[in-house]
Formats: C-alpha cells, sequence, structure tokens
C-alpha cells in the first residue's frame, strides 16, 4: 500500500483539497495548486495521481524556441478536446479530469477508445489522454478528422505515486507495444530549426488543425505549446456565443496570438482574413441573441454516448453538481444502437441575465 501524500492534511485544513465520491471510492482532490502539487491531484484510499500541470504558450516562434528550449525536443499535435487521466483501481478502469474529479463519461467510455491491457502488465501507470469528437459532453466542436463520437490519444504518461512523466523513448515504446491511440509526432527537433517547425504549423493551419505541443527531451522535461492561426479564429467562434462568460483577455489573447502567427508566417493579410474573424465573433453571438428570443434563455446542446444507461445518469449528477441544477436541462436520454444516447442543454447564465435585463430596456454603463 502507498503511503498518503503528505500534502493532503494540510490542504484539507486549509481549503485546498475537498473530499469526493464515485460509487465506492472515496477520495480527495486539491481544488487549487499547492505545495508544488497541481491542481486536479488526488488522493485515492492507496496511492496518489499527480495533477496534469499547465503549459505556457509561446507567441513567437523563432525566439520563443530559442528562449525556452536547451536540448532537441519532440512537435507533437495538440488535440484540441478534454483532459483525462486514466488509471487502473482495483479491477476498475477510470479517468480522471483535469480538475481531479472521476469523469462518469470517460470512465464509461475509455474502454471502447483504447485497448486497456496495459494496466495488466503495468498496474501503476496513469495515461495522460485528451478525449476529442463532436460528441464530448464539455466542450463544443473538435477536430476535423474525428467527424463523429469521439476518440482518445494518449500523449503522456505518469506513474501512481510520482510526479513526472516518463521520457519521450518510454512512452513511445509502450504506446508501440500496447498499440494505444496517441496524437502524431512531426519529429524532433532543435530552437535552429525554427523554419521546419514553422512549415509544419502552415500545413496544420491549412488542414484546420490545433498546433503543437513541444517537449524537450531532457531530464528536465520541458515543454511548451504553440498553435495555428486557425486555432484562434475557432476558439473565438466557438465561444463568441456566450463571451461575457469569460474574462476580456479570452478574447484578446487569441486575436494577439492570430495576428502573430500571421505575421511570422507571411500569410496574407486579406480582407478575407478580417471578414472570417468578425464572423466568427458576429455569427455565433447572433445565434445567442435568436435563441434568447425565441427560448428566453442562452444555452448549448450536446448529446454523447455511453456503454450504459446509469453511467449517463451518473454523468448528469455530476455536471449539475458542479454547473448547478437550474443550469443543466435533460433533453433525452434513450437507446441508440449498442449505446444510451444522452442530449442535454448547458444554460449560458450570464448572459441569459444581461439579455432579460437589456431586452426589458435596463439602462447599463459602460
Amino acid at each position: 500500500m502507498q503511503p498518503r501524500h503528505p500534502v493532503f492534511d494540510e490542504a484539507l485544513q486549509r481549503g485546498k483539497a475537498r473530499r469526493e465520491q464515485f460509487g465506492e471510492l472515496g477520495y480527495l482532490r486539491l481544488t487549487e495548486d499547492f505545495r508544488g502539487l497541481a491542481k486536479g491531484t488526488v488522493q485515492l484510499p492507496e496511492g496518489w495521481i499527480a495533477g496534469y500541470p499547465h503549459i505556457g504558450r509561446i507567441y513567437r516562434l523563432e525566439q520563443g524556441l530559442r528562449q525556452q528550449f536547451e536540448a532537441p525536443f519532440w512537435a507533437e499535435e495538440k488535440i484540441d478536446g478534454f483532459n483525462v487521466r486514466i488509471f487502473r483501481y482495483g479491477d476498475e478502469v477510470m479517468a480522471l479530469t483535469r480538475g481531479g474529479y472521476v469523469c462518469p463519461f470517460a470512465t464509461d467510455r475509455v474502454s471502447e477508445l483504447m485497448d486497456l491491457r496495459i494496466f495488466e502488465t503495468h498496474p501503476d501507470l496513469v495515461l495522460c489522454a485528451e478525449i476529442a469528437g463532436p460528441e464530448n459532453p464539455y466542450t463544443e466542436g473538435g477536430p476535423p478528422f474525428v467527424p463523429e463520437d469521439v476518440r482518445a490519444f494518449v500523449f503522456d504518461m505518469l506513474r501512481i505515486g510520482r510526479t513526472g512523466f516518463l521520457s519521450q523513448a518510454e512512452k513511445r515504446t509502450l504506446i508501440d507495444g500496447f498499440g494505444l491511440p496517441a496524437p502524431v509526432t512531426y519529429g524532433q527537433f532543435t530552437a535552429a530549426d525554427w523554419r521546419g517547425l514553422r512549415e509544419v504549423l502552415q500545413r496544420l493551419d491549412a488542414e484546420g488543425r490545433e498546433g503543437v505541443v513541444l517537449k524537450e527531451d531532457s531530464s528536465r522535461n520541458r515543454r511548451v505549446k504553440y498553435v495555428t492561426r486557425f486555432s484562434g479564429m475557432y476558439d473565438v467562434w466557438i465561444r463568441a456565443s456566450d463571451m461575457v462568460e469569460l474574462p476580456g483577455d479570452f478574447f484578446t489573447g487569441r486575436v494577439l496570438r492570430l495576428a502573430l502567427f500571421v505575421d511570422e508566417t507571411g500569410m496574407a493579410r486579406d480582407d478575407r482574413l478580417k471578414r472570417d474573424l468578425g464572423n466568427a465573433f458576429l455569427e455565433r453571438l447572433f445565434e445567442s441573441v435568436e435563441k434568447f428570443k425565441r427560448d428566453g434563455r442562452v444555452y448549448h446542446t450536446f448529446r454523447c454516448r455511453f456503454r450504459k444507461r446509469e453511467s449517463a445518469e451518473r454523468f448528469m449528477e455530476h455536471i449539475r453538481r458542479i454547473l448547478g441544477h437550474t443550469y443543466v436541462v435533460q433533453r433525452r436520454l434513450e437507446p441508440s444502437g449498442p449505446h444510451w444516447l444522452l442530449e442535454f442543454d448547458k444554460e449560458v447564465p450570464k448572459l441569459t441575465g444581461l439579455l432579460h435585463q437589456l431586452f426589458a430596456g435596463a439602462a447599463v454603463v459602460d
């Protein structure tokens, strides 16, 4: 039995950890970074699992690579989805969200998304994966190469009771040996190879892909991310429909990185680019206004598939507890082939409230 991490006793006392329950499993979850451990670190009855750290972003490729990397690094495709850590506990394989909740959706579906026999020979392994596709219950949209449902992509590995990722060589050996799904790796580069990496990113941009995560092949395991012009445009389009829910720098940051990508790659600064950015902001906002006029609220509809009905019901309990019962409305839960199809709405509360005031004629000081 692995010992309890000593940080958790203090974290509980200081209100930086919470007790959680998933079925028969009771565990602790860090609600913020604390004493060198990342938010989302969990303490299980036996062993603990490190939270997935935030990765910095560079905005200029040539200068950023030179400043961030001391050794060669690997360029791995960044997938637009939601981050999970997959682990075995007892006879069950479960998945943690980045915040440290056991995810009913990912836990239910993971056996369909990858071969789990790796845990038979490596029971202390933790697979860090992105689950992406248009039918995920957390985020709208997804990568162009996942046209329906969801897929999983293993991009890092940890071990229970330890911080730090397995090396690139160890990770690749296990991914290849067990046939695990993984993001595309575009090769190894040095900071001096920035022009070659820029060509990769221009191709990804043209294909409507998000960008890359760059991982130094050294003991310090340095990593940063760099994204495409398309990624900035897509993020604006996805989130403009509920823009008042987000801090202003969400949008300014994405427009800035879009502009800097265009500048560094020498892309045309033509009217189409400017028109596309304007459409990204306005079209989804128009949709929100129309929803409010029709239904009296702004919301997004999500649809996802589960192997078991009870998993879908447990997911609805989970998402209502996090977001608030009044903001999540189930539309339907019914059999669909080998799955149970769940469809539900997530309300956008701040924008709904603001539009209520504005349509009622309120005066706003801005």
